[in-house]
């Protein structure tokens, strides 16, 4: 799984790194960001927590080409 911020929609309310500091930061501008390129096998459960509380919906899940 891979998660991807966009950071037009982003606002800055950092509810995703206050929650999951283990995958989000937050830049100096205010703006959330993904940082693991692939989100670990038993955290789905955090990224899609994260997705549903970011009140601006800015995190996506980005489809993997097969």
């Amino acid at each position: 799984m891979k998660l991807r911020v966009d950071s037009e929609m982003c606002q800055g309310h950092s509810r995703c790194y206050a929650a999951y500091p283990e995958l989000f930061d937050i830049d100096d501008e205010g703006t959330a960001f993904v940082t693991m390129e692939d989100i670990p096998s038993g955290w789905e459960d955090r990224a899609r927590n994260a997705i549903a509380n970011c009140p601006e919906r800015a995190i996506h899940i980005l489809e993997e080409s097969p």
